[in-house]
């Protein structure tokens, strides 16, 4: 575990998931003859309807700037949190909504550098943004043991209390650990942040797709206090990824900030009436989550045969020890099987595993156990 201020250790633009098609034309494939384990989204795919929603929007209409229907049925579907819809602000993707932040709390403030705080390792666009916005990254490293991976929040609030974060980034189940913070230790957090002024935004982009989803949101936490932000991705609980679309649930006065600084039409038409329609499949998300669950016990249950540690994971994906993990990447990439490398979050011994259906799952854990076999898993 350790704590310091990183400002030059790492570029402004994060490595992301997803299968590049210039990877693509190197290898000689087709996305269609590809399997991408490298993104973590619903193995699903998307709620019924969302196809002909899709095909009924005008094409040759603007989008509505202020998505005005979807913040309201993203407000109908929080109102037991207390979420009103002057407590909600759409994005595209999540990600927009993170470079909204840095640019309200960050890039704004005059006189002094301000900090962030991230929890790493962990997503490197909260690094990116903050670094573009021209902040200072300030993080504290999980301990990393057999049973996964952990922070010491007595430190992280002291951490707070010694930096004064503007920010404070928390991801939560954790990427690309899997990692779960208890939403009490969220709560202690959110006191040490309100105690220096500042944010805690907690990216809860794959909490909807863990069994464990009731037990750490903070959307009811964000409805009543100023100083929490509650991100979610509708992109990864609805396989919505074309598309980009992600949410806010925050205090009225920090939304009216970031909606200051929000371009119009920055959500497509397409987007707001899928998102719509997706949110009205009452049952999608728990179906969602026993496929995950599923999958996640098929990669786990053969990769552990093979001798390969998978740590516990509360999220939709699953992080491997693999040895040289980008050799492996790349071996499995040249068979269409495309995992995710984790050199870029100071992870060079694992992947991480997005969890597609079973049937898919067996046909990667096949792939590896054939490398192993034949002498050509990396160490």
């Amino acid at each position: 575990m350790g704590s310091q201020p990183d400002n030059d250790a790492a570029p402004l633009r994060p490595v992301h998931g997803g299968i590049k098609e210039a990877e693509l034309r190197a290898l000689g494939m087709r996305m269609e003859d590809c399997l991408d384990f490298s993104a973590s989204v619903s193995p699903l795919g998307p709620p019924a309807g969302v196809a002909e929603a899709i095909a009924a929007v005008d094409l040759a209409a603007y989008p509505d700037p202020h998505c005005l229907a979807l913040t309201e049925t993203i407000a109908a579907h929080h109102v037991e949190d207390g979420v009103a819809t002057g407590s909600v602000i759409v994005g595209n993707g999540s990600t927009e909504i993170i470079h909204l932040l840095t640019r309200a709390y960050i890039a704004t403030s005059t006189g002094h550098v301000p900090a962030a705080l991230l929890l790493t390792p962990t997503y490197g666009e909260y690094d990116g943004a903050v670094r573009i916005a021209g902040g200072k990254v300030v993080t504290l490293t999980a301990t990393r043991c057999s049973r996964g991976f952990s922070w010491d929040m007595g430190v992280a609030a002291e951490l707070i209390s010694a930096e004064r974060p503007a920010l404070t980034f928390v991801c939560n189940p954790n990427n690309p650990t899997g990692a779960l913070i208890s939403r009490s230790q969220l709560a202690a957090l959110a006191d040490a942040v309100a105690g220096v002024g500042g944010l805690l935004v907690v990216d809860e982009a794959y909490i909807n797709l863990s069994e464990r989803h009731a037990d750490a949101g903070v959307i009811n936490l964000a409805a009543r206090y100023g100083s929490v932000v509650a991100l979610r991705s509708m992109t990864k609980d609805y396989a919505l990824t074309a598309l980009r679309l992600g949410y806010a649930i925050a205090a009225p006065p920090v939304i009216a900030r970031l909606q200051a600084l929000q371009p119009d039409w920055s959500v497509n038409g397409l987007a707001q009436a899928a998102g719509i329609v997706a949110l009205a499949d009452a049952e999608y998300l728990q179906r969602a989550r026993q496929a995950v669950a599923a999958s996640r016990d098929c990669v786990v249950e053969r990769l552990g045969a093979l001798g390969i540690r998978c740590y516990p994971t509360a999220a939709n994906f699953v992080l491997a020890q693999v040895g040289d993990a980008a050799a492996l990447r790349d071996r499995l990439a040249r068979q269409g099987l495309f995992v995710r490398d984790c050199a870029s979050f100071g992870l060079p011994d694992c992947i991480r595993i997005g969890l597609r259906p079973v049937v898919d799952c067996v046909r990667l854990a096949d792939a590896i156990a054939a490398l192993v076999d034949s002498g050509s898993r990396p160490e």
